[in-house]
This record gives C-alpha cells, structure tokens and sequence, in this order.
C-alpha cells in the first residue's frame, strides 16, 4: 500500500525545504529529515513519513491522558506513531519518541509500525462506543508531528459523533494548530517548566511556542495542563510558583493542572519525585488554582477532585479509576451547589457500587 503523503506547511528555500510546522523550522536537505526524524525532502516535496503508521493502539480509561474534568470515567481509543520534535533526556516514551534515527528514518518507520489508514481508526472508534469510547486520543508520541495523519481522522471522527484528543508538548506553530483545533475537543499540554533555561537543556526546544499554545487553546478545547516533577531541576518553590502564577494569570484559576511523579527513564538518572516535593507543589499551587492533582501517586488524596467552594471530594479515584462521584446534572457539587469545570457526565466504575 502506498503511504507517501506530502506534508503540510512547508516552502521552498534554494535547493533546501523550510519545514513551518513548529517552532524549529527546520531547512531540510533533499534526503535529509528535521529534527522530529518523521520528515524527510524527497527530491524536493516534503513527505510525512509516519503517516497511516501506528506503534500501538488500544482503549484507554481517559484519565489516563491524564483528563479529569473531560467525560471522566470514560475510555478512548488511544494511538502513537513514532518520533518527537523535543529530545527530552528524562522522557518516559523514549522507546518510540526518540525512534527512527535521522539515518534510514523511512526504513525503520516501516519495520516498526503497522498500517492503520484514517477511515479503518475512525470506524475502530466507532465501533468500541459500546464499551464506553467516546473518540480518539492521539498519544504515547508527540501528535503534533503526525499532523497530516491526525487532521484526517479527526475531520472524519468529528463526523461520525467522536471526540477527538491531544496529548501533547504544545511545541506548535500558531496557523497549523488553527487549522486542527476546531476539530479537538481536549487536550493536556506538558508544561514542562515555567523556565527556557530548562527547556533549552533537556528538551532542546523553548517554552515561549508552548505558552503561546496554551493561551491560543484556552477557552477553546477542555485543557488540562501536566507538570512532571524532575528532582533537583524544577522541583523548587521558584519553580512551582512561576508556573502556576502564570497559569492563574494568563488561563485562569479552572484550568486544572497534574503534578506527576518523575521516575528515572532515558537518559536521566535523578531518584524519583520525594512524595513531599509533590505535596509542595499541590500546597502551592491550591492557593491560586481550583483543580489540582498529584499523578503517578496511586492513592494519595491529591488524586481526587475537590469543590472549590465547600471542598468537598466530588470525583474519588484510585489510579485511572472513578469511583466516587458527587456532580449533579447540572454539573455542581452535590455539597454545596458550586459549579465545577467539567466537561461532560463522569461515569463512576460501576465495580465500586456492587
């Protein structure tokens, strides 16, 4: 089957191509790739060589991406390809985002992926809303650097009555994300560091796109934002504090933001996030913001949801799993009547309740 596809947001430069994808803007040798490893110059059009190609697809409980205000309790079928526009020295998907090599790119895609073409994802997701899918995550990679592929399924999606989700860096340019948002229902941004200090040295990238993404979604798709706790390098209450003024300032206090615990992966050695780092940063962080979570801590109460006005748990959870759920019809605290920012019924896992 033929998947070469010509790439969106590209230009001619001399005997080079300018990729206008994301910030990077890499000039691309003919038979060469951009940093991402997924675009390549073939004679002078520029190809997305991953896309119709998956890692790995599977139904997913959509905390897990992680959303809590969005349809919580729901699943969502969830897919990757490979490759990634940030180099990040700690990631925890390093195995399929920092693949293929710059060398032979198109042969390794094709060994390490299967084919998956729009129309066969989309009627996947169709057919699994009987057991509680609601669309289509795009995930495990960056997404953003799929782009052809993920504006494809997610117009057909949208057409077929399924949500469609970005997890993702927010390392966009400003007019490809406005061509794909208007089909994106939510998505979680990585806020990795409030700092470019940070982003320069372990992710080789900077923050300023990714700030600039998050206020161009804001308002638009639910948007949940996740800070990966990295002991010793942006754990500290500086740390903390910048990037959740920002949040308060330039988002507002309802956008919730996830806390997560680092553990060693990649290139990155540190010992794991100190539970009492986290509990900072949530201490912290609930003086300014109204939804706050501490993540890849299976059972801390930091998990939870909590009304911000009586502040009453209305969504309990173990892991990925709803089980308590205090929210009316009306989308309030059954408490105290207070609105909570929630995007759709939750559904508790109905094991809880035998």
């Amino acid at each position: 089957m033929a998947l070469e596809k010509e790439a969106l947001y590209y230009r001619k430069e001399d005997d080079s191509l300018r990729c206008l994808l994301c910030p990077h803007g890499c000039l691309i040798k003919d038979g060469r790739v951009g940093i991402c490893r997924v675009r390549e110059n073939k004679g002078g059009r520029l190809i997305a060589l991953t896309y119709g190609r998956v890692t790995s697809a599977g139904l997913d409980p959509v905390e897990k991406k992680p959303l809590y205000h969005f349809k919580p309790g729901s699943m969502i079928l969830s897919v990757g390809t490979l490759g990634c526009n940030f180099k990040c020295a700690f990631c925890q998907n390093w195995s399929i985002s920092q693949c293929p090599p710059a060398e032979d790119a198109e042969e390794v895609i094709k060994a390490g992926t299967k084919i998956l073409m729009p129309d066969d994802l989309v009627k996947a997701a169709a057919d699994t809303a009987g057991e509680g899918n609601i669309g289509i995550a795009y995930t495990y990679n960056e997404p953003s650097i799929w782009f052809e592929y993920v504006l494809e399924c997610s117009k057909k999606s949208v057409e077929k009555g399924l949500d469609n989700v970005l997890v993702t860096n927010g390392y966009i340019n400003r007019e490809p994300l406005k061509e794909l948002l208007p089909y994106i229902s939510a998505m979680n941004v990585d806020l990795k560091s409030i700092k470019d200090e940070f982003y320069r040295k372990l992710c080789g990238g900077r923050v300023g796109p990714v700030l600039e993404t998050l206020k161009t979604v804001n308002g638009k798709v639910e948007l949940e934002i996740t800070n990966l706790l990295i002991t010793g390098e942006n754990d500290s209450e500086e740390d903390i504090k910048g990037l959740v003024d920002w949040v308060a300032d330039n988002l507002g206090a309802d956008v919730p933001v996830h806390f997560s615990r680092y553990r060693p992966d990649f290139r990155f050695d540190a010992p794991p996030t100190p539970a009492g780092s986290l509990e900072t940063a949530y201490r912290i962080a609930r003086e300014k913001l109204k939804y706050v979570y501490i993540g890849n801590m299976p059972g801390h109460p930091g998990d939870n949801t909590y009304c911000p006005g009586c502040n009453e748990p209305v969504m309990t959870r173990y892991g990925f799993t709803l089980s308590d759920y205090a929210i009316d019809g009306e989308g309030r605290c059954r408490h105290c009547g207070e609105p909570i920012n929630l995007k759709g019924p939750g559904r508790p896992h109905k094991a809880f309740f035998i």
